[in-house]
């Protein structure tokens, strides 16, 4: 692409050298490590380095084209801007040409539920004859191609790269998960978002955002950025939560139609009649004063309002109700989310991904509401994350649970034990065991499990690995409990 086509969107003047109208731009990055000749060099200011620090190294790499807003001393032309941020999110959206105006973009925010519900939603447009992609904390999925992922929501360049590759595959619905740490930071700037959806907010990444507050306000950003127009053929909805209040008061954040869901509180998608057993969910919903019967693989009272967000958000971009309430009966369930451990033994065993105090209580009422036996807890703490969520998270699971075990989730580089400290302050001794090593936790629970009880390893979910210090090493929940379960087999 032509530079000088490239920058316009910029609309600066403020060049620190003419720039040739013959200048080829074949890539747009703010990694040093991905400059090759011919790249744009946009120098971000990140929380452990400074862009504008390796600009020299990135020309040196054949980047022909650096994007500052301070000072600095190269050979190629530097287009002066006051926000790298920003203008990396307008560069990328240009480079790429735009891919989210003919794409369909769902977004879902909120604290719990995001994975569950873009997963809802793309099986319920792949099943009605769709090409779709996901992108979110698991991986970046276009078609049946499946990429990596480092965050929940990539940055902007990877975002409209991502968005790129689906419109070229033949995607049609793209379902994101978009956190608040992306809209705070920009990383969704240039994505034209056709539906957002509020699942709920409680008390997580405190350690970032600093207050509820602040949290709030970072999740408002998806639908006040949602668009201002009222056009047919490129409408705009937003999905909100009603049975939270900060879901309420996102009505007034935006000016895209709403469509609200609840199960407490009356909404336009209301749940009634609820009926969960150990084998799904069924519920009646309401709306436009016709009931319509749905029936879930799913279990526990926080899937049914996933679905009601899937199923709001499915029937906002055009698809018919009654086809997307059967899709959606046809979902045995997302992986590391409520997921059974099959395996030859006659108790429960069920890993999800709760690591928050709401996430933690929504998953252990659901366990509660279909338990004939005991329930036992393996849960711990993330390191150099909200900390103050540590002792609400161990209330949580020993008033909820008959046996509790706190063991590490991901210390990164705090002490493992000085986080089970923090967890169990206040609470008695004698009402949970603490056993740091999360594999011989995962055991102990296994093998104290009797008949028709349950066994909740919580906090990890999908994830395949543990972060100690600043490694990744293998652990999957899931390989683990199968292997506590056959150790236990073994051993009567």
């Amino acid at each position: 692409m032509k530079a000088i086509e490239l920058i316009k969107p910029l609309k600066t003047t403020e060049v620190s050298m003419d720039i040739s109208n013959n200048l080829e731009i074949n890539k747009v990055t703010q990694d040093t490590r991905e400059v090759e000749s011919g790249s744009l060099f946009i120098c971000i200011t990140g929380a452990l380095q400074n862009g504008h620090d390796l600009a020299k190294e990135a020309v040196q790499k054949g980047a022909v084209l650096v994007v500052a807003s301070e000072p600095i001393e190269v050979t190629v032309p530097v287009i002066y801007v006051n926000n790298t941020m920003k203008a990396m999110a307008i560069l990328a959206a240009a480079f790429y040409h735009y891919p989210s105006q003919s794409l369909r973009v769902i977004g879902v925010t909120g604290t719990n539920g995001k994975t569950t519900v873009t997963h809802l939603l793309d099986y319920i447009f792949h099943d009605h004859k769709e090409k779709t992609g996901v992108i979110g904390t698991m991986y970046r999925r276009i078609g049946s191609e499946v990429y990596e992922t480092k965050n929940t929501t990539p940055d902007s360049i990877t975002l409209q790269k991502t968005l790129y590759a689906m419109q070229k595959s033949g995607v049609n619905t793209c379902s994101m998960e978009v956190s608040s740490h992306s809209l705070v930071q920009g990383r969704v700037w240039g994505t034209d978002f056709d539906i957002a959806i509020f699942t709920n907010l409680s008390q997580d990444h405190l350690e970032y955002h600093h207050t509820m507050e602040k949290y709030a306000e970072a999740k408002s950003l998806l639908f006040s950025q949602l668009g201002n127009g009222y056009q047919q053929d490129k409408a705009k909805f937003a999905i909100l939560n009603f049975d939270d209040p900060v879901g309420k008061s996102f009505e007034e954040k935006t000016a895209a139609r709403v469509f609200s869901y609840g199960i407490d509180q009356p909404a336009d998608f209301k749940a009634t009649d609820l009926s969960i057993t150990n084998k799904g969910t069924r519920f009646n919903l309401n709306f436009e004063n016709r009931v319509y019967e749905v029936q879930l693989q799913l279990v526990g009272k926080f899937n049914v309002s996933n679905a009601l967000a899937a199923i709001a958000g499915a029937y906002a971009a055009g698809l018919e109700l009654s086809s997307v309430i059967q899709s959606i009966g046809e979902i045995s369930g997302v992986r590391g989310r409520f997921e059974l451990v099959k395996g030859n033994q006659d108790f429960a065993v069920i890993v999800d991904y709760a690591h928050t105090p709401d996430g933690l209580l929504n998953v252990l009422n659901a366990v509660n509401e279909i338990k004939t036996g005991n329930v036992f807890c393996v849960v711990g703490c993330g390191g150099d994350r909200d900390r103050t969520k540590r002792p609400i998270m161990a209330e949580i699971a020993q008033k909820n649970s008959d046996t509790v075990i706190f063991t590490a989730d991901n210390p990164r580089t705090e002490d493992p034990i000085a986080i089970l400290d923090e967890m169990v302050e206040g609470l008695k001794e004698e009402t949970y065991q603490l056993i740091p090593d999360r594999r011989e936790a995962i055991q102990a629970a296994i093998k104290q499990a009797k008949t028709n009880d349950i066994v909740l390893i919580a906090g990890k979910g999908h994830e395949n690995y543990q972060i100690i210090g600043t490694k990744k090493i293998h652990f999957d929940d899931v390989e683990e409990a199968k292997l506590a379960i056959e150790i236990k087999n073994n051993d009567n």
